[in-house]
């Protein structure tokens, strides 16, 4: 009878050490009630939207766990700088209240970066993230101008390439001081959408009343600027860009163009063009390959010397990247 008394014990003490760390747990993942997004982060939210719905995509729904996660994550790599020696910036400092990850070395099956908002808050799903960084304080026109050229960050954007065909139910921004990063998630955050600092909770909700005003605003705006570069200016345009770089490659020989703007609609890859033109680049041209065009910024008919310029140009550009034509 004894034993029997000390067995209901151990198993009442095991149920509630059980229950009580669950409930810990649960409790640590929860989103504080007072985390809110600055208005710098809501409006990159908007552009991101304006965006995709210029190419008929539909918004994505700003979540409140998602946007915690960025925030955490984009204060982590200010003041802890995790992205260091073969850590690139999708890696966490063991400075927080989160498992430490340096990214892609700790990445495997069992253990994954991308189960940050599992981590550390509600939402049950995988999240993704986008990352960018900039010598001063990040500006928000810079950040959009910036992933929208790279086709890596631009199929996050607008679900293409490895995203295409998927649909975006969750999104979070995070911006601090000169680092920005953008959480997509495939699930609806069951935390809803985050309040907007200084102002009621219950008047931060999503602006999908105004999206279809956001429309009609850019309709204007492309038949503009579709007046200022008519089909016939174009035409006179394009042979003045010439799509070889530096010097003509020999025929049947392989030539590498260093690319630093992702394929975008044609005016955006021109305005580049010209801004970098501008600013000296004398030898930046528009590189076709299957159809596609994109903005080399010098060229070489061999390897070893377009990679150690490649080298050069990351610091610059980032996501810099070698085509073989």
């Amino acid at each position: 009878m004894a034993v029997q008394r000390i067995l209901t014990v151990l198993v009442f003490c095991s149920s509630w050490m059980f229950s009580n760390a669950q409930m810990t747990e649960n409790a640590a993942k929860q989103v504080p009630d007072s985390f809110c997004i600055s208005s710098m982060e809501y409006k990159l939210y908007n552009m991101i939207n304006a965006y995709r719905q210029r190419y008929d995509l539909p918004p994505i729904p700003l979540s409140k766990s998602l946007c915690f996660v960025a925030s955490m994550h984009v204060k982590d790599l200010f003041f802890h700088h995790p992205d260091q020696g073969s850590c690139n910036a999708h890696s966490w400092s063991d400075q927080g209240s989160w498992k430490p990850f340096c990214y892609p070395r700790d990445e495997n099956k069992k253990n994954s970066v991308w189960d940050k908002p599992k981590e550390l808050t509600p939402y049950r799903a995988k999240g993704f993230e986008i990352v960018y960084w900039e010598n001063d304080a990040v500006v928000i026109d810079s950040i959009i101008a910036f992933w929208k050229s790279m086709d890596y960050f631009n199929s996050f954007l607008m679900n293409t390439g490895k995203w295409q065909g998927k649909k975006w139910n969750a999104i979070g921004i995070g911006l601090h001081e000169n680092y920005a990063c953008a959480w997509f998630g495939e699930l609806p955050d069951p935390e809803g959408g985050p309040f907007i600092c200084g102002q009621e909770p219950q008047k931060t909700v999503l602006p999908l009343k105004e999206k279809p005003a956001q429309a009609e605003k850019k309709k204007p705006e492309k038949k503009e600027a579709e007046e200022k570069f008519p089909s016939e200016l174009k035409k006179k345009e394009k042979p003045a860009e010439p799509k070889v770089n530096n010097e003509n490659p020999v025929s049947g020989k392989e030539y590498y163009y260093i690319i630093v703007k992702g394929v975008a609609p044609e005016k955006e890859l021109q305005r580049f063009l010209k801004d970098l033109r501008s600013k000296g680049y004398s030898t930046s041209r528009l590189i076709e390959k299957n159809g596609k065009q994109r903005v080399s910024i010098m060229g070489f008919p061999d390897k070893s010397k377009a990679d150690s310029a490649l080298r050069q140009v990351k610091k610059t550009w980032v996501d810099a990247w070698l085509l073989k034509q």
